[in-house]
């Protein structure tokens, strides 16, 4: 990078660190430091949840995963404005009334202190992974690409994020996340205007379009229903809608968001903006990883993304038939190229006819040997090393953005990889210093200290949840796409506890005894199917383990209620 890169990358970070300590300097009680105080706007709060799930994983692994599969992930989110209107409805006047610090305060008045501390537990293990991975996953990539140490970048991201959510708590969080989301979305624009602007002369934005058209990537609808399928209709407002009922109902870094809220109609405001806003952010950025790939099809595209995998295989053994491979793949990329042109002259001139449709015909066959092509090369790539993560998805947009932007504007970008990794990680600290405070230390092991005492240990609390969450991500390894590992995990245990709230609104005539255990069942059998679908004894798409999950704690409950019953 050059000096004005590091300069625009440093100062940008700087400032954002410098604005949460500053604007919260006031914050000297331990309600302050959890809860905020109750005075966001509905657009801070709606910016500050969007902010939250809108990790760097978000905008490193979205558009990757856009290049190789086109839009139909935006299908994952059609289930959130349901989800959003359901919470508004039922769960944040509940919320309001009882004036709880966290989500599951409630569970003890309605079940058991018991029930209470394992759904908090469920939360602070699956949110303590996450909270890894959204550092782990943009430091292994900005080190793999920029040549920096791994360790150091994880260690930077944690430190900047531990200074500020330390500092100001969940104030901080949200003050912070206002100018996060102006960064990541001004440089989300800056990097779509330049993949236009940098297509072949008299190739626009429309052209673009048709082309990502025949070549698949322009598949937002799927109404194919198929349990193995992960991105389509009914897994989106199935699937999607029981996720983001747990994720925005249950897990603490979002309800911390919303209930620091002015009032009751502030926060549904908050929360009905992102239900309608956060679908066109997602499509937005599938389609800035459309624009890639389609300015791929005209530059030089690597047969590989990774460079570090294929620094590897050039020098060892199988360099000669890496290379050899690399260079079938030039040449037909070079046909491909030409005739990508070739079809955008003849459709601007006749418009779409028999010819432009063989063209079409003919470009899809060499993308099917072009991806043949990409995963010999992986192939190549386990043969010299098996250890080797051959995902390369990850690494496209930080490629385009590395080898195509201009001076500055790289510095920007990568400030948006930042900003994206601290917002969500910020949240995420906070949510598990709160709910590790009020439902674990505070309510079983210190129940009437100080203010000041439960002020420090919040603050310890944030920084040693920190440290674990920096320990995870040197310890972790990638797996699939970075923004599937983070919903996988999700999924994993967002199904019980979204089961155990449902039971508490709807079931009134089952207690702690039945739902506790019931809990638990779920929570194995949901980790069982999912153990079964990673080793291919069956199909199903992970969304589907929210539903499964939430559906098994009601049943097991009402079993457990009938025999405890008799």
């Amino acid at each position: 990078m050059s000096l004005i890169d590091w300069i625009v990358l440093c100062s940008t970070l700087a400032l954002i660190v410098s604005y949460g300590v500053l604007k919260t300097r006031h914050v000297k009680t331990s309600e302050s430091f959890l809860r905020g105080d109750g005075n966001m706007q509905w657009w801070l709060i709606g910016i500050s949840i969007m902010a939250t799930q809108a990790s760097a994983i978000t905008f490193l692994s979205t558009p990757g995963q856009a290049y190789a599969d086109g839009m139909s992930f935006v299908q994952f989110y059609f289930g959130l404005p349901l989800a959003m209107i359901i919470l508004c409805i039922f769960v944040l006047p509940l919320y309001y009334r009882l004036k709880v610090y966290t989500a599951y305060e409630f569970l003890e008045n309605r079940f058991d202190l018991k029930t209470r501390t394992l759904t908090s537990m469920l939360f602070l293990i699956q949110r303590g992974l996450a909270a890894g991975i959204t550092i782990y996953a943009p430091s292994i990539i900005l080190s793999t690409i920029l040549g920096w140490n791994l360790n150091l970048t994880n260690v930077i991201i944690g430190f900047l994020v531990i200074v500020y959510t330390v500092a100001g708590g969940t104030i901080a969080v949200s003050q912070t996340q206002k100018q996060q989301m102006i960064v990541i979305m001004t440089g989300m624009f800056i990097a779509f205007f330049f993949c236009i602007s940098l297509l072949p002369e008299n190739t626009g934005f429309g052209d673009a379009m048709f082309l990502a058209g025949e070549t698949g990537r322009l598949n937002v609808i799927d109404f194919n229903f198929d349990l193995s399928n992960r991105y389509n209709v009914w897994s989106g407002l199935i699937g999607g809608t029981f996720l983001f009922l747990s994720y925005f109902g249950t897990d603490q870094s979002q309800v911390q968001r919303y209930l620091s809220g002015k009032s009751l109609a502030e926060s549904r405001m908050g929360l009905m903006f992102n239900g309608f806003f956060k679908i066109p952010m997602q499509f937005f950025i599938l389609l800035v990883g459309v624009m890639v790939f389609i300015f791929f099809q005209f530059k030089d595209a690597p047969l590989h993304y990774n460079p570090a995998n294929t620094s590897i295989v050039m020098q060892s053994d199988y360099g000669g038939e890496f290379l050899q491979l690399e260079e079938d793949y030039r040449l037909l990329h070079d046909e491909k190229s030409s005739l990508m042109l070739e079809y955008t002259r003849e459709r601007q001139a006749n418009g779409p006819n028999q010819e432009t449709a063989a063209m079409g015909d003919r470009i899809r066959e060499l993308l099917a040997q072009e991806t043949k092509m990409r995963d010999q090369a992986k192939e190549i790539i386990l043969q010299a090393n098996p250890t080797l993560d051959t995902k390369d998805t990850d690494y496209v947009f930080i490629t385009f953005v590395l080898n195509y932007l201009p001076v500055g504007l790289i510095g920007l970008l990568l400030a948006v990889i930042f900003s994206a990794a601290m917002s969500s990680t910020a949240s995420e600290l906070n949510a598990l210093a709160t709910t590790s405070i009020v439902d674990i230390y505070k309510r079983n092991f210190a129940k009437d200290k100080t203010d000041g005492h439960y002020l420090s240990a919040s603050k310890w609390f944030t920084v040693l949840w920190g440290l674990i969450a920096l320990a995870f991500a040197t310890f972790a390894s990638l797996f699939e796409n970075l923004i599937q590992a983070v919903n996988i995990i999700g999924s994993l245990f967002y199904g019980a506890i979204l089961g155990v709230f449902v039971v508490a609104f709807f079931m009134k005539h089952i207690r702690g005894k039945h739902v506790f255990p019931a809990a638990l069942i779920a929570e194995v059998l949901v980790i069982t199917i999912y153990i079964l679908e990673v080793n291919d004894v069956i199909e199903l798409s992970f969304l589907w383990l929210n539903l499964i999950g939430c559906v098994l704690v009601m049943m097991v409950s009402q079993v457990l209620y009938w025999l405890f019953r008799k």
